[in-house]
């Protein structure tokens, strides 16, 4: 990298915008969308897709509710213009979704593109050639006028060809290519003449699509450009400003959320921003940025995992793990910090309230992921982290002195082997460390109680003891009293119960029963035992049996 980069780089000016109005608007409902995967994204691929592969794509585009699907660039290759002929041939496109195609400047390409479309119930034609000053000079060698004449002269012969073929609902779009580093008031001036020979009306439905081709400034410029052309252009109320932001700067999203604030109607991208270079915008980051907000984005991402499985077959290309809404972590917390906030937002919520969740703004369930990918344990994790899990997969409501016990021997785990515990492992530390065994060092066979007349309880118990039978007996003012002095002679040192918690596992009258005993030992050695039963006696007894044990 060079130490005095402004030697061959410039900033990108800034746009004159005197009382800009969209840093005050906020978005209250989705843009029109357009999916172009199948032509932007297609493109950008190493491997483009095949007929199975580019069907298997439009059928979920179509599933996500995408009424606008650009498929193609029917003049550009033999795949590309039979894919389009296997739509209309096939009847696969539903009535109320439009096709679009791509085209250059050019009358045999155009020809070419309406010949891919004969029969098509709805259709646009979206034509396009560059206009900025660096592309005007340097790729075509062209100047404004000549700029103007070429893409006014495609646009009469795509206004005839619509003419002569009435059976189709035609709606044409135009794009000022390198829109966002053409000079704002040629931009406007090419696309008045688009406009002018076009005459859009109710009849004659027009896009003018106003490109970030290669990302080259901050957001907020922008934004500055598309207010700045809806302001001035003549024929705003008959057109529907588009935008298709690049990702070239990593601000692609912020860069389509600007400009919907500052104009735009609707939004061209891909499904997680595949495209040249850097890629477009990620329609499903914009959609769920919505949903999230409240606003419906008339897109159904309702099974995630599935959309994510078909992209990444279709594209041959992975998601980031950590893509925002849709990444496999997306969701995931490996903090213990994290892990405590959003285990205490799980304990505070109550059905049918807001979703109001520390570290999670949507319910992850709404697009079809399980709860199991929230909270995940590692070295980095604390008490709360496997506390939940334990909680979610086993039913069991650790008290939070255990859930402190039991995270120290979790710690101890991660920081040996130094990766993340998977929650079958975490289970079986869990049943190892509190009893929870087939065979514990000392098992309950059986018991029976009785109450005496000085109010005490008698107590009459037959043990397993490493697999040798021991009948033990005592007293105390309760059962737990009564079972540590039954077990007075078995033990090396005395011990006394400092915590005892109890819960039934579900809401059922036949339920099991869950309790956890913590134990303080005259050494000072403290221990937890665990037991579940059908009888809350037993498993009180055995939980006492586990600590010792």
């Amino acid at each position: 990298m060079l130490t005095y980069p402004e030697q061959k780089y410039h900033p990108y000016p800034p746009v004159s915008l005197p009382g800009r109005l969209w840093p005050d608007r906020q978005i209250t409902q989705a843009p029109r969308w357009l999916s172009t995967d199948l032509r932007d994204g297609n493109q950008a691929l190493a491997e483009p897709m095949d007929a199975a592969r580019k069907l298997q794509f439009w059928d979920l585009l179509v599933a996500s509710g995408f009424k606008e699907i650009e498929v193609a660039f029917p003049s550009a290759s033999l795949t590309d213009f039979n894919f389009v002929r296997q739509l209309i041939d096939e009847q696969r496109i539903p009535d109320d979704v439009t096709i679009q195609v791509l085209t250059q400047a050019r009358e045999d390409l155009i020809l070419r593109t309406f010949e891919s479309l004969k029969g098509a119930k709805s259709a646009t034609v979206h034509l396009y050639n560059a206009t900025a000053p660096l592309f005007r000079r340097l790729v075509f060698g062209m100047d404004k006028a000549q700029v103007i004449e070429l893409a006014t002269r495609s646009t009469r012969l795509i206004r005839q060809l619509c003419e002569q073929n009435p059976q189709t609902r035609w709606q044409y779009e135009y794009s000022p290519e390198t829109f966002c580093f053409t000079e704002p008031e040629f931009a406007l001036a090419v696309c008045e003449a688009v406009a002018a020979v076009w005459e859009p009306c109710a009849a004659r439905p027009m896009i003018v699509n106003l490109p970030a081709t290669v990302e080259v400034s901050t957001p907020n410029v922008y934004a500055d450009q598309i207010e700045y052309f809806c302001r001035h252009f003549s024929r705003r109320k008959e057109v529907c400003i588009s935008v298709h932001p690049h990702n070239d700067r990593g601000s692609a999203v912020a860069s389509a959320e600007l400009a919907v604030m500052a104009g735009a109607d609707r939004v061209e991208g891909c499904l997680f921003g595949n495209g040249e270079r850097t890629g477009n915008v990620c329609l499903v980051t914009l959609a769920m940025n919505l949903y999230s907000q409240g606003i419906s984005p008339n897109l159904d991402f309702s099974d995630m995992p599935r959309t994510v499985e078909v992209v990444e077959d279709c594209n041959q290309l992975p998601v980031h793990p950590r893509h925002p809404w849709a990444g496999r972590l997306a969701y995931t917390a490996f903090s213990g910090s994290h892990q405590d906030a959003i285990k205490k937002g799980f304990d505070a919520r109550k059905s049918g309230e807001r979703w109001e969740m520390p570290y999670l703004p949507v319910d992850p369930q709404d697009i079809g992921c399980t709860y199991e990918a929230v909270i995940r344990v590692n070295s980095q994790s604390g008490k709360s982290g496997s506390a939940w899990l334990i909680e979610q997969n086993h039913g069991l409501k650790l008290p939070r002195a255990l859930q402190q016990d039991f995270s120290q021997h979790v710690q101890h785990e991660t920081d040996t082997h130094g990766k993340e515990m998977t929650q079958n492992a975490l289970w079986q530390l869990f049943r190892a460390r509190y009893g929870l065994v087939a065979a514990p060092p000392l098992a309950l066979l059986d018991y029976k109680s009785e109450s005496q007349a000085d109010g005490q309880l008698a107590l009459q118990a037959t043990l397993n003891i490493n697999g040798e039978k021991r009948a033990v007996s005592g007293r105390g003012n309760g059962l737990l009293s009564a079972a540590v002095n039954s077990l007075g002679p078995l033990l090396s040192q005395p011990l006394v119960i400092k915590d005892y918690h109890e819960h039934t596992l579900g809401e059922r009258s036949d339920s099991r029963s869950v309790a956890y005993i913590h134990c303080l030992f005259h050494n000072g050695e403290r221990r937890w035992g665990v037991g579940i039963d059908n009888d809350v006696a037993r498993a009180s007894l055995q939980a006492l049996l586990n600590a010792v044990g």
